[in-house]
């Protein structure tokens, strides 16, 4: 039996739509180039599975491990934002998830912060999420968490992402000094940022579904 090819998804934005809190230089390289290789590799790694011995196909594993985690964590990644401009953009497209995060951490400038502080905690590269316990209630205190992920971990077991921020350097590092906002090494002003660009109304219909619809950005790029 053939293994899925994978494919690369589109961003339903341009690369500078995110401008000026990720610009169209960083948007390209990281889908065009990062996203890519995640996807060929995958594709590669899966094709090669099913005929491999069982060593090679052991071996195989951390391989579709690290490139299927990375297709999955940037398929989600790219769907959690949109234009500054948007109206999915302002937290009000979000009111149930609103709500909750006020439960939780008090207000979103709450949220900001603890989410701020666990991305800078991660040691090398990673992502930082934003949760909801799958057996939760959804509105309900203590239903959502934030889990940092090492490399391309996705999340695992019953927990449904809602916002996902990318760290690794590749996410901001080239953005420049001559470019309005710039960060290179300074990933608290990334992270500070890019909640501009965050798409709430996407962020609210994962916080109010399943974790079957969260991963359902997935079923576009087969």
């Amino acid at each position: 039996m053939a293994s899925p090819t994978h494919k690369l998804p589109s961003l339903g934005y341009s690369y500078d739509a995110l401008e000026p809190a990720i610009s169209a230089q960083i948007m390209d390289l990281h889908h065009s180039k990062h996203h890519a290789t995640y996807v060929a590799n995958l594709n590669a790694a899966l094709a090669s599975y099913s005929s491999a011995s069982v060593p090679d196909q052991i071996a195989l594993q951390a391989a579709i491990k690290f490139n299927g985690g990375g297709h999955i964590n940037h398929s989600l990644f790219w769907a959690n934002l949109t234009p500054a401009s948007s109206p999915d953009a302002n937290p009000q497209a979000a009111p149930q998830l609103i709500k909750s995060i006020g439960e939780t951490w008090g207000s979103v400038g709450g949220l900001q912060a603890a989410v701020k502080a666990a991305a800078l905690g991660i040691q090398g590269s990673g992502w930082v999420w934003l949760v909801r316990e799958q057996g939760g209630k959804a509105a309900g205190r203590g239903g959502l968490r934030i889990v940092p992920t090492k490399d391309q971990d996705p999340v695992v077991g019953g927990e449904i992402p809602i916002i996902g921020i990318d760290m690794w350097e590749h996410a901001y590092y080239l953005q420049a000094r001559q470019f309005p906002l710039h960060y290179l090494n300074g990933k608290a002003s990334y992270i500070d940022n890019i909640w501009s660009v965050i798409n709430w109304k996407t962020a609210e219909e994962r916080f109010l579904g399943g974790r079957e619809e969260a991963f359902s950005v997935l079923k576009s790029s087969l």
